[in-house]
């Protein structure tokens, strides 16, 4: 999942970086987990707990679905829009090569015209990428917090995470004698 960090400070952007969030239902047992976590030498800063009382979904990074489809919409866009427009030219300078008569069309609208297809089309595959695709993650975690439950997010190297999953997971399965 693609989000906006909440590790990222000061313009440094930490890389090869991996995301695990867990969902609870108050805040006992988040506050527990965040907790024993620490106490398994988890340092604070890989962890945040999201929800009332507690960090924001905005300051970790958690956008709304829309704002992750406009994002992505705009950046598919430009791409798309350059990349129609240097087809454009390719092909603006394909017909005055001689190879194509095309009397009845002005050739030099060729550019602008793929760039603009382009970019629409881009714009409407980018918005659906992002609204189908992060968008829905990111509302399943917002449905949860609206309900009241907390998250608990780790962030941090691979073996770190896988580390920290493999603590809430011994703690969570139920121990019958």
């Amino acid at each position: 999942m693609t989000v906006t960090r909440f590790l990222r400070k000061t313009g440094l952007v930490r890389r090869q970086t991996h995301l695990a969030v867990m969902i609870f239902p108050d805040e006992v047992s988040a506050f527990q987990a965040y907790r024993l976590l620490h106490y398994y030498g988890i340092s604070p800063e890989h962890l945040a707990i999201v929800g009332r009382g507690y960090s924001s979904p905005e300051h970790v990074g958690l956008l709304k679905p829309m704002q992750i489809a406009t994002r992505k919409a705009r950046s598919i866009s430009l791409l798309a829009g350059t990349l129609g427009t240097i087809a454009g030219l390719a092909l603006f300078f394909y017909q005055n090569s001689g190879t194509v008569n095309w009397e009845h069309f002005q050739p030099l609208l060729i550019v602008p015209a793929f760039g603009i297809m382009s970019g629409f089309c881009g714009a409407v595959v980018g918005g659906l990428f992002g609204l189908f695709g992060e968008g829905t993650t990111v509302s399943v975690y917002r449905h949860h917090l609206n309900r009241g439950q907390y998250l608990l997010m780790m962030e941090g190297p691979e073996k770190l995470v896988r580390w920290g999953q493999e603590v809430l997971s011994q703690y969570s399965t139920s121990r019958s004698s």
